[in-house]
């Protein structure tokens, strides 16, 4: 197995760390040389690609993959990865078997509260979430032509180590912010992890929601994490008192409830399926803060 993975950020280096013993070997781009410690450190080969231009050394790495993940998000002229490198990617790569792309259950956009599974209308409410939904298109339809599988993997809020209420709470971040009815769904980055080897050792293609059992208000989160820590949680603020960021606001305005059953009917068990489950084990063997 000889991966690429475009954008190796937060999800791609897990994925590496969870593969790298398996791999003949792990390619990971970042837009900046700064984080190539980092993507070695999780067994990649890291290399720059900077959303527009495809180094040489990139294109002859890229025609000698089996498994593709592309984890850059679309910009305004579009996906950066198919417009630098569809090309090779149809007609180059003589040893692809694999190709996924992760993109976001923001897609669904707001279903007021209503539970979504993979074949529900797409309302994407934003920019943001309509450049995905055509980013989406292109990749499946590229699988189609080249006859490669290709899964979309939809995935919910991502948290894990160093970026989870636990942290929120030390840092005095942390907030409970209560609008009646809003619920989100969450995936901790070790099973986005797990879903892109389960599903690239099967080949599988398609659209998958990779997302935890359990859509739960956001205040839960924090008063949970806040009882594993043994402090008072922040005070209740309601939403319409909220300090919120325009993409923060985006966010609450998508309320809708998460279904993983294709994926789980596919195999694929969760490591962490509701966030009772990952804070408590985060917490207690302390790889809550992402310290190495």
């Amino acid at each position: 197995m000889r991966v690429f993975i475009f954008g190796a950020g937060y999800s791609g280096s897990a994925f590496a760390r969870r593969i790298r013993h398996q791999a003949e070997w792990i390619v990971g781009t970042t837009r900046s040389p700064d984080k190539f410690e980092r993507l070695s450190d999780a067994g990649m080969k890291p290399l720059v690609f900077d959303g527009e231009n495809l180094s040489g050394e990139a294109a002859d790495a890229l025609a000698r993959t089996t498994h593709l993940v592309a984890s850059a998000a679309p910009g305004p002229g579009g996906d950066p990865v198919l417009a630098a490198a569809r090309d090779i990617i149809h007609s180059a790569m003589p040893d692809l078997r694999w190709i996924g792309y992760l993109s976001t259950v923001g897609v669904y956009g707001g279903h007021d509260g209503a539970w979504v599974h993979e074949d529900s209308e797409c309302r994407p409410g934003s920019q943001r979430s309509q450049a995905r939904v055509s980013a989406e298109a292109e990749w499946l339809a590229l699988g189609e032509e080249i006859g490669i599988p290709v899964a979309v993997l939809r995935l919910s809020g991502i948290y894990g180590p160093g970026r989870n209420a636990l942290v929120n709470l030390s840092k005095g971040t942390a907030k409970r912010v209560i609008r009646e009815g809003q619920v989100f769904n969450r995936i901790h980055v070790e099973d986005i992890a797990g879903a892109l080897e389960h599903l690239a050792a099967r080949r599988l293609g398609g659209v998958f929601n990779v997302t935890d059992d359990e859509p739960s208000p956001p205040q839960d989160v924090v008063t949970f994490a806040a009882s594993l820590m043994g402090i008072e949680p922040p005070p209740e603020v309601p939403f319409e008192e909220a300090d919120m960021s325009p993409m923060a606001l985006s966010f609450w305005g998508d309320n809708k409830r998460v279904s993983n059953a294709k994926i789980r009917r596919s195999g694929f068990g969760f490591a962490y399926p509701d966030y009772r489950v990952a804070l408590s084990r985060m917490w207690a063997d302390g790889t809550w803060t992402g310290a190495d």
